[in-house]
């Protein structure tokens, strides 16, 4: 509080925050400390310490959506949203159903806590004239264009107009082949640790999937994934026949290499 000059309140958020970045780690004694991958991407030597890469705000997106603790709209809203676009309206009565097939006791209010606070990390917060204000410290993650307004529609049995929302799937050509393996790589770790090899599915549309998490489209994925095939340097080559389509790791891979590889 004393350093930062910030009260309680923001303390913990940045805490929250931070952790599920990944850039700290709590532990369960209360103590927090900071990560191998935050100190290796954000000290002072590191590779971005002032969030001026691109990469850097996707492998935080990538990390926040895949916090071992998930975040609950950013889990349903990227990995289980199956349309092309969405409404506030249509997002929240999703998020009340799957709360409720879950069990999560989760208010009106909270939803709707959880619902804004995902989109504004995407899309930038505007005036009533429509202009970004540089007041309102916008999440560095809007940098990322992952989530456009395309349009409004009125709501049913109502005169009220409601935004549209769509996710950008496009191939992204900023995230890089490195940042790919990494997030690949890290993907695998944490959902099929103990499989050798990885199907072309898993890494399309898999729970916490780089195709989900970033929105990528197959025939980008594939690319990428044939891509790995013709590089020697590569951690893992990709199999693919009339029958089986499938990633294979070539050794043990080291994420600090792999994070070190972004930024070369």
């Amino acid at each position: 509080m004393v350093r930062l000059g910030v009260g309680k309140n923001m303390v913990r958020a940045i805490r929250f925050w931070t952790d599920a970045a990944g850039v700290s780690v709590h532990r369960a004694d209360g103590a927090s400390f900071v990560s191998f991958f935050g100190s290796d991407l954000l000290s002072e030597t590191g590779y971005d310490p002032f969030l001026e890469d691109a990469k850097t705000l996707w492998l935080i997106h990538w990390k926040i959506a895949t916090s071992v603790e998930p975040l609950f709209a950013w889990d349903y809203l990227l990995n289980s949203w199956h349309r092309p676009d969405f409404t506030r309206g249509e997002a929240l009565q999703c998020l009340a159903e799957e709360a409720s097939r879950i069990g999560k006791k989760l208010s009106r209010v909270t939803l709707e806590n959880h619902f804004t606070t995902f989109l504004h990390s995407y899309v930038p917060t505007r005036s009533k004239k429509g202009e970004v204000l540089e007041d309102n410290l916008d999440c560095p993650l809007v940098e990322l264009d992952l989530i456009v307004k395309v349009g409004e529609r009125t709501v049913a049995d109502s005169n009220r107009r409601e935004s549209i929302y769509a996710f950008r799937t496009e191939e992204k050509a900023e995230i890089s082949a490195e940042l790919f393996v990494y997030c690949l790589d890290d993907f695998w770790t944490a959902q099929h640790p103990n499989e050798s090899t990885l199907t072309f599915r898993d890494a399309c549309v898999g729970k916490g999937s780089p195709g989900q998490i970033f929105k990528l489209p197959e025939h980008a994925i594939r690319q990428r994934l044939e891509n790995l095939e013709n590089d020697a340097r590569r951690s893992f080559s990709f199999q693919e026949s009339a029958a089986l389509q499938r990633v294979v790791r070539r050794g043990e891979i080291s994420p600090r290499k792999l994070l070190k590889n972004i930024y070369r």
